[in-house]
């Protein structure tokens, strides 16, 4: 009996892995007959889970839609970024109760390894300010990766890494999601000083660093993250004078997204930046007020194309 329901579940996960099988793949990956996969088709069935027979040859399978919510079944992998994501979730306005309800009932079923992963995960990071600027770009983040930074912050050990092509050592402090991007705050133990680091950007070497005593971290730390970035994170930067006062420029954007510097004249400079020009050029058309730029090249020149396909866009 043991061994039917671990067959049971098994196949279960196979047809929740994807839309479409055939009764000899099932029988191949599940190393028995084609007869044991119909038997076990008609339990599912049984117990309450839309097994559809789809025709085509030797038989295919599909996994539809219940009357009631079936167990899911997640790898590792899986099971971690939803716990994430229902973490976030618990801060979302009308799902807080019932984001951590269910992250609650996720966390009691997790084996234990991986309880431990979305704990670390939990404890070693927060959110930043809602997103606010247009991004074209998701960059991929491994789990592994997170998980393994994650576990380094709640064990207070150093990471080796090589970060944009440059090996570095450092003493990781906590994660921060900003901008559909995480960031890892970190303390570089040979000078003292701290930065923010994109995860994107970062590989993990092995071994990894020594144990440390973790220093107290001096500020808020989605504050530094955003101003840091702000600063220093873009990979394309920009000055755009704007034809309007800076109160009137500082009312339209998130602090987080720029500088803004009056001029004499009435006018003010807003200092933005992006991952690049075709980002900056979204994101400063979305200001509703005229502006003049002058470099960066590519940024002009991006301009000009725009221009041109608006201009083509509207009839005489």
């Amino acid at each position: 009996m043991g061994s039917t329901s671990a067959r049971l579940l098994a196949l279960l996960g196979l047809l929740q892995s994807r839309p479409d099988w055939s009764g000899a793949e099932l029988a191949d990956r599940l190393d028995v007959t084609d007869r044991t996969v119909r038997n076990d088709v008609a339990r599912l069935r049984e117990l309450g889970y839309p097994v559809h027979a789809v025709r085509g040859p030797g038989g295919r399978y599909r996994l539809g839609a219940g009357a009631r919510l079936p167990p899911l079944l997640l790898d590792d992998g899986e099971a971690v970024a939803v716990a994430v994501g229902l973490r976030a979730a618990t801060g979302t306005a009308g799902f807080e109760e019932s984001g951590q309800s269910a992250l609650t009932k996720l966390e009691q079923v997790l084996p234990d390894r991986l309880r431990r992963r979305v704990s670390a995960l939990r404890t070693a990071s927060t959110a930043g300010p809602a997103n606010t600027g247009p991004y074209t770009d998701e960059p991929e983040v491994d789990p592994e990766e997170l998980t393994a930074l994650a576990a380094a912050i709640r064990d207070h050990v150093g990471v080796r890494c090589d970060y944009q092509g440059e090996p570095l050592e450092l003493e990781p402090h906590h994660l921060v999601a900003w901008q559909h991007r995480w960031f890892l705050v970190a303390r570089d133990p040979a000078t003292g000083t701290w930065a923010p680091y994109r995860v994107d950007w970062l590989r993990l070497r092995t071994p990894g660093g020594r144990r440390f005593t973790p220093v107290e971290f001096p500020g808020d730390l989605t504050t530094f993250v955003v101003q840091e970035v702000a600063r220093t994170g873009w990979a394309f930067h920009a000055r755009v004078v704007v034809d309007a006062p800076a109160q009137e420029v500082l009312a339209r954007i998130n602090p987080a997204v720029g500088t803004v510097q009056p001029l004499p004249d009435g006018r003010s400079v807003l200092v933005t930046g992006g991952d690049s020009a075709e980002v900056v050029a979204v994101w400063i058309g979305l200001l509703g007020l005229d502006f003049h730029v002058t470099e960066p090249p590519e940024l002009v020149e991006h301009l000009r194309v725009l221009a041109a396909r608006y201009a083509r866009a509207v009839p005489g």
